[in-house]
């Protein structure tokens, strides 16, 4: 007798060159179940996560390399986290096809990649759904 199982997607995400720093790690146990109502999926590489389905699954990843200088493109997000402000700086790469962020002050760097396909209103929200795993990093510089 054969025991039935849900399919769980596998999504395809490439490691950051820094994926084996070991706070990345630390940082994707920290990250949620849910991402713009997405559900959590499994990932084919180390220091990564993903929510959603293939093709137009929101993906992140640790160990990215950090932006060399913030630019106009720099969004500055400050959130309360348990009971302090915690100001969150990304450097937005917005295409056609996705919207892409990557911390910026916080090393290694981590980004967060949006499918436009997903039709999200407002994409930066993924960007407060995983706050929390990406404070495990501290912030060491800021947007200018």
């Amino acid at each position: 007798m054969f025991g039935l199982t849900a399919c769980t997607p596998v999504i395809s995400v490439p490691a950051g060159t820094y994926a084996t720093e070991p706070i990345c790690a630390e940082v994707v146990l920290s990250l949620p179940d849910q991402v713009l109502e997405q559900d959590r999926a499994k990932t084919t590489s180390q220091a990564t996560a993903a929510w959603g389905e293939g093709g137009a699954a929101i993906t992140f990843t640790c160990g990215v390399e950090e932006p060399e200088t913030a630019s106009e493109d720099c969004q500055s997000i400050t959130l309360d986290m348990f009971g302090e402000p915690e100001t969150f700086d990304w450097i937005a790469y917005p295409s056609d096809t996705s919207f892409t962020f990557v911390t910026y002050g916080r090393e290694p760097a981590m980004m967060v990649q949006v499918p436009a396909s997903l039709n999200a209103s407002q994409p930066t929200a993924a960007l407060l759904d995983v706050a929390n795993g990406v404070s495990k990093i501290p912030a060491t510089k800021a947007c200018e």
